[in-house]
C-alpha cells in the first residue's frame, strides 16, 4: 500500500507512449494499492462531445479538429475539470494522460491542484524527438496518420505542448520528471517506476 494519494500528468509528443505508459502504471496502483485510480485522457472527452449532434459547440470543435487547428483552451480545461467537480476525492490517484497541452492549460491545473489540496503532483514529460515520433506514427499507419497529418502534430507539439513542458521545468512548483522514451516499453516503464520512487 501507498503511504499517500498521488497525481500523475503524463505529457509528450504523440506517438511517444504516453497511453502505454500511464496504462502501466495504473496497473501498478492497482496491484499495490486499494486507493480508486480517476483517470482522465483529455481526447476521449473531446470525442466525445464532437458525437454530440446539435450542440454548438461540438460543430465547432469538430471543425477545429478536422482543420487540425487548436481547441480552445477553455475546452481543454473543460475536458479534465469536469471531472475533477463530479468525481475528485482527498484519496484518490489522479492519472491525466496527455494533458497539459498549454502552458495556459498547465496554470489552471496548478491552480485546481491548490484549490483541492493535492500534494504529490508528477508531471511526466516522455521525451522522444520529432524524427523517431513521426518514425513511428507512419510505421504503425492508422488510417489518420498520414505524413501531413503527422507534421502537424509534431508542429502542434513544438509550438503548443513544449511551452507547457517549460512552465514545470522552471516556473511551476510541480517539477517535471524526463523520461527518455526512445526505448522499449519495459525499460521505459523501468525508468518511469524508478523515477516516480515507486518501485
Amino acid at each position: 500500500m501507498l503511504d499517500r494519494s498521488y497525481t500523475f500528468l503524463f505529457l509528450g509528443r504523440s506517438g511517444c507512449g504516453k497511453g502505454t505508459q500511464a496504462e502501466l502504471l495504473i496497473n501498478y496502483l492497482k496491484s499495490n494499492d486499494t486507493r480508486s485510480i480517476l483517470y482522465i485522457y483529455a481526447g476521449d472527452k473531446m470525442r466525445e462531445l464532437i458525437k454530440r449532434e446539435d450542440n454548438l459547440t461540438a460543430k465547432k470543435a469538430e471543425k477545429v479538429m478536422m482543420m487540425g487547428g487548436k481547441q480552445p483552451d477553455f475546452l481543454a480545461v473543460w475536458s479534465w475539470s469536469n471531472e475533477f467537480v463530479e468525481k475528485m476525492s482527498d484519496d484518490v490517484h489522479v492519472i491525466l494522460d496527455g494533458s497539459p497541452r498549454t502552458e495556459i492549460e498547465a496554470r489552471v491545473l496548478d491552480e485546481a491542484f491548490d484549490f483541492y489540496g493535492r500534494g504529490n503532483i508528477m508531471p511526466i514529460y516522455i521525451n522522444v524527438s520529432r524524427e523517431w515520433a513521426t518514425d513511428k506514427l507512419l510505421k504503425r499507419g492508422r488510417f489518420d496518420d498520414t505524413e501531413e497529418r503527422v507534421k502537424n502534430r509534431m508542429d502542434y507539439f513544438d509550438k503548443f505542448v513544449y511551452p507547457a513542458i517549460e512552465y514545470y521545468k522552471t516556473k511551476s512548483k510541480n517539477k517535471i520528471i524526463e523520461i527518455n522514451g526512445e526505448f522499449s516499453i519495459e525499460e521505459v516503464h523501468q525508468e518511469v517506476m524508478q523515477k516516480l520512487n515507486l518501485k
